[in-house]
């Protein structure tokens, strides 16, 4: 098996190749640039954190890890891997920087701004800015400093008078009030932008006029934390009350990532390590001015020529404007694609349902929702409508837990009944569950999807929701609901296949008769869409079924842990990766099953989390036209030859390339959707 971190390293180098194709819309090819950013931000606080925990309890028995590293020495590794994509970043980010500088586009600093510029940049400091900096002094004699927060940009400011020193730190006050880039009066023709932390290096002499210095400068700086969450045991706590606990805790995370700029002066430098309780060998990396450059998903839109057009999305011919949703799916079950469709469908279902009078009972699992969540509004309104509504809102999603406390706050005060997690458990299905009252009783119809129900991330992930009103599929669904009201009381769904109790051997099971038939000389196959392929028995299966000659296609876009094409282990294995505009997100299982095929979506990875430690859900697909798109939209995908990789290519990530006329399946499966109005 590969290593996870090396491979996942591999994928964030698969982004970088997008920011540097000169066929992507170059402010595109920027935003690629935040999102490589981001990953790495994300990889530190979660993977290399793991790994120094891991590390740090070397005095137990601790086995080398997988592809034969010793944790020391794949920490070392990383290091040197992300020392090499960091200095590819620079490199691409200063070509684009002259890029845009030749399309009339020049991000500058304070030094280089005209008189008129200047005065505009104090203006928006004293209306904008100022108000939200709260300078800390740093004197030598006080040891204690408050704790810096995880990812967030500071500066470290240095002042001179002679020999003496003073030196403060600030933050800079980046959010939806006081953006990073800041659009300049510019010159007719041009665009000049300001990054924010420039801005303020021009109005320092006003942040600290009350000190006498000769020189003042400032250097940025950022401190990355480990994200892990630990609750307690104490059983008088609710889990909320367990998860406010801990996520004031992480504000004191271990330290495991300094990022500096290497123009500081050793001085300031050693001071601020002192202060923050670090050493120069306590992964120290020296970088250029700017730091947290993930800001750039959020640069300006200043030319639609230099970005991408997207066509607006298609709605599906079974849904009919101004015709029931539920009605339609009583007739035949409808699958959603996004964002080749929109979510605003999932909304109408849902709307509809909190309507309608003969709706009683709406069941949801919220993991992440948009910041101005059209779902949260519907139920709330449902509630008011007199509907019964239980929702699951899972505490535990990273980096979203303060947000899911808020809304679990939000829904209860509307009179909503919240359940906050299933102890050691995580839940990650997407799953909405309504019950109607008609001639034979109640009647359920349900959602399964791949996807969180968030409208932001449905623009840009793709995902795949299937709305059905099958029966059997309905009563699994309610038992998956009353497991998560009564926690661990096992069950046995008929339909869909449920971690952490129903779904690794069900998927085992499939794998073998894929075996079973290819030695018995019948067709066999496997194709598998996931974000994660790391699972050690999954991976192993597939193995097994490459060397006893079943065809195995594989579309994992992030870590892949699985080594495809060599011989004697996996010379029938196939696969590929897809980096493009939208970020690839479903999950998908075709089996060959003798030519019946078996064909699931899932909100689950291959992964050892997903298949024993989550409440997972995996549907089948029943209806025969919509069992047919799948395998569609798999073979669409499989087909790329423009932003798919070739991930047994290993380090060098090359794109599929034949002589085949250019083929992006993102485009074509608009193209695909779009054909079946017509």
């Amino acid at each position: 098996m590969a290593n996870r971190e090396l491979s996942w390293l591999r994928f964030n180098d698969r982004v970088m190749q997008e920011a540097e194709d000169q066929s992507v819309p170059l402010i595109q090819r920027l935003r690629f640039l935040g999102i490589f950013s981001n990953n790495l931000d994300e990889f530190f606080k979660v993977r290399v954190a793991s790994l120094r925990r891991l590390i740090d309890v070397r005095g137990t028995s601790v086995k080398e890890l997988p592809g034969g590293w010793m944790p020391e020495e794949l920490l070392a590794e990383i290091q040197r891997r992300v020392n090499i994509l960091q200095a590819s970043f620079q490199e691409v980010y200063d070509k684009t920087m002259v890029e845009l500088e030749s399309n009339g586009i020049h991000v500058i600093d304070e030094t280089e701004l005209s008189d008129d510029q200047k005065k505009f940049a104090r203006t928006y400091f004293a209306e904008t800015v100022s108000p939200l900096i709260v300078p800390l002094m740093l004197r030598k004699k006080n040891n204690k400093l408050p704790i810096l927060t995880d990812d967030r940009i500071y500066l470290a400011v240095r002042m001179e008078r002679g020999k003496k020193s003073h030196y403060a730190i600030l933050e800079i006050p980046v959010g939806s009030s006081s953006p990073r880039f800041v659009v300049l009066p510019s010159p007719e023709g041009q665009t000049h932008i300001i990054i924010l932390d420039d801005i303020i290096r021009l109005c320092l002499d006003e942040i600290f006029f009350m000190f006498e210095f000769e020189v003042i400068d400032a250097y940025t700086f950022k401190l990355t934390r480990d994200a892990e969450l630990t609750l307690d045991d104490d059983i008088s706590k609710s889990s909320l009350e367990k998860m406010e606990d801990s996520l004031s805790l992480r504000t004191y995370g271990r330290p495991v990532r300094f990022v500096y700029d290497r123009d500081m002066p050793e001085d300031l430098l050693r001071f601020l390590l002192q202060k923050i309780g670090l050493k120069m060998g306590d992964n120290i990396t020296p970088s250029t001015r700017y730091h947290q450059m993930r800001d750039l998903m959020k640069f300006p839109r200043i030319s639609p020529d230099l970005e991408y057009h997207m066509p607006a999305p298609v709605r599906p011919k079974s849904l009919k404007p101004l015709t029931s949703i539920m009605g339609t799916i009583k007739e035949k079950d409808v699958l959603l694609n996004y964002p080749y469709h929109s979510f605003n469908h999932f909304i109408d279902f849902l709307r509809e349902a909190a309507m309608d009078p003969k709706v009683d009972e709406i069941y949801l699992i919220l993991y992440r929702v948009a910041e101005k969540s059209k779902v949260i509004n519907t139920l709330i309104n449902a509630v008011k409508n007199g509907k019964k509504v239980v929702v699951l809102v899972e505490l535990l999603a990273r980096f979203d837990e303060e947000k899911n406390i808020f809304w679990s706050d939000v829904l209860q005060r509307a009179g909503i009944k919240v359940i906050n997690g299933v102890d050691g458990l995580k839940v990650h299905s997407k799953l909405v569950l309504v019950r109607r009252r008609e001639k034979n009783g109640l009647v359920g119809y349900t959602y399964i999807g791949t996807g969180n129900l968030n409208e932001t991330t449905a623009k840009i992930y793709t995902d795949l929701g299937l709305l059905t009103s099958h029966e059997g599929i309905a009563e699994d669904a309610m038992m998956v609901f009353d497991f998560l009201e009564r926690n661990h009381r096992r069950f046995e769904p008929k339909h869909l296949l449920v971690s952490p109790y129903n779904m690794r051997k069900p998927f085992i099971r499939m794998i073998e008769q894929e075996i079973e038939n290819a030695q018995a000389g019948i067709q066999s196959y496997i194709y598998v869409k996931l974000n994660s392929l790391v699972d050690q028995e999954m991976i192993g299966m597939l193995y097994k079924a490459s060397q006893d000659g079943v065809k195995v296609k594989l579309i994992v876009r992030s870590a892949c842990c699985l080594n495809p094409g060599v011989e004697g282990l996996s010379e029938n294995i196939r696969a590929r990766s897809i980096v493009d505009i939208y970020l690839e997100h479903s999950r998908i299982a075709i089996f060959c099953n003798g030519g019946d095929e078996k064909v699931y979506i899932m909100s689950a990875d291959w992964m050892g989390r997903n298949l024993d430690r989550r409440v997972e859900c995996a549907v089948p697909i029943y209806d025969t036209k919509i069992k047919k798109m799948v395998c569609d939209i798999f073979d669409i995908q499989w087909h790329d030859n423009v932003k798919a990789r070739d991930l047994g290519s290993g380090d060098e990530n090359l794109h599929v390339r034949n002589d085949k006329a250019p083929y992006r399946s993102q485009m074509e499966l608009y193209e695909y959707f779009s054909s079946k109005i017509k």
